[in-house]
């Protein structure tokens, strides 16, 4: 008898965050990559079901929902899932199907993952209908799932926190990675001309949000001394003019910042490698999702000294508190710019999909 593992695609048909839809390919292409002998990986997906430049290959089925994401979303946070048989259920994201169940007698799991918890530390940056939607799936998750993955120890006692204990005994840590087979391009140098990048600068990631901490990041750049240009990922559409008035307010030249917004994995492994730094600025507890790219390609890193970053690069960056990244930075782009390539090198060895697969797959057969 084959024992099916349902996972929960509906980022790949319509995304919310391209970093939660890369890792949905990614760990979804791993637990096929991985399954035990009897097992195989089936998938739920809203309507129209996944388009082709999405596809997942080796996936035994897929389960087309009858209605669209935004629709699905609505429906499952009341509790309405129509069309979910039982099974074991695996979500990457923090939306699943969670309703009533019997794990013992019906062999019915229901796994669900998060990667940030925004709604809670940074409330004001989001809008209100936001909040609420994640605050009623979080209660929902306390009642129904019955396991939580969340990428690092920092982030389960933070939750543990928000949620008075009521979650630590279904808690488990499985860290992220990197996009599967992200690498440096060939074409890193065409790319960087397509992107009209120059061909060396130091790298950040964020918007206009004050927890994206841009604001630190650039003084940090004046206070090293950099004289160079500066790139931006992630920047949201239509935020550019107000990082580049942040910028202007740290003192950087508009002709030196650069922004850009969300790239696939092979610009940004492009844009990363010609980085001769990056810095991690954000102090929220959310898996830092551009700083583990930055491992994979071997670029220095400086980072704000909190418990994620400490927990996720480990030796492989230069701490520092917000007020003096200057000083980290400028031992980055100098002195300690070799060792840190190296550092970055062998952490980034830590992270990859096939082992957080594994983990899921014990995970699944541990409940």
């Amino acid at each position: 008898m084959t024992v099916t593992l349902q996972v929960v695609l509906d980022q790949l048909v319509s995304p919310t965050s391209p970093d939660l839809a890369e890792a949905s390919a990614s760990l979804t292409e791993a637990l096929i990559a991985t399954a035990p002998r009897g097992c195989d990986v089936s998938a739920i997906v809203p309507a129209p079901g996944i388009p082709e430049d999405a596809a997942v290959a080796g996936l035994s089925s897929e389960t087309r929902l009858a209605v669209r994401r935004r629709e699905l979303a609505a429906s499952w946070q009341l509790g309405v899932t129509p069309g979910i048989g039982k099974g074991l259920i695996h979500s990457p994201t923090a939306l699943a199907p969670l309703v009533r169940h019997d794990r013992v007698n019906e062999t019915h799991q229901i796994v669900v993952t998060l990667w940030e918890l925004r709604a809670w530390e940074t409330p004001e940056e989001l809008p209100r209908a936001e909040i609420l939607a994640c605050r009623a799936l979080l209660a929902r998750v306390t009642k129904h799932a019955d396991a939580v993955i969340v990428p690092t120890h920092a982030m389960a006692a933070r939750l543990a926190e928000l949620a008075k204990s009521k979650l630590s005994k279904k808690v488990r840590v499985i860290g992220g990675a990197p996009a599967a087979g992200m690498r440096v391009p060939s074409d890193a140098v065409g790319r960087l001309r397509a992107l009209d990048l120059p061909s060396s600068f130091v790298a950040l990631a964020g918007g206009s949000a004050a927890s994206d901490a841009l604001a630190a990041a650039f003084a940090a750049v004046v206070a090293a001394g950099w004289d160079g240009d500066v790139v931006v990922l992630d920047v949201p559409e239509g935020e550019e003019p107000v990082v580049a008035d942040i910028a202007a307010a740290a003192g950087l030249a508009e002709s030196r910042v650069h922004s850009r917004g969300s790239l696939d994995r092979w610009d940004r492994a492009a844009v990363l490698s010609h980085a001769a730094a990056f810095i991690a600025a954000c102090g929220r507890t959310d898996w830092p999702w551009r700083a583990v790219d930055a491992l994979a390609v071997g670029v220095p890193i400086v980072a704000v000294d909190t418990p994620v970053h400490r927990e996720v690069l480990a030796d492989a960056a230069a701490y520092a508190e917000p007020a003096e990244l200057g000083g980290a930075l400028s031992r980055a782009l100098g002195e300690d710019a070799g060792r840190l390539r190296v550092l970055a090198g062998d952490r980034a060895k830590g992270f990859a999909w096939n082992a957080a697969a594994e983990r899921v797959w014990a995970l699944h057969a541990e409940l």
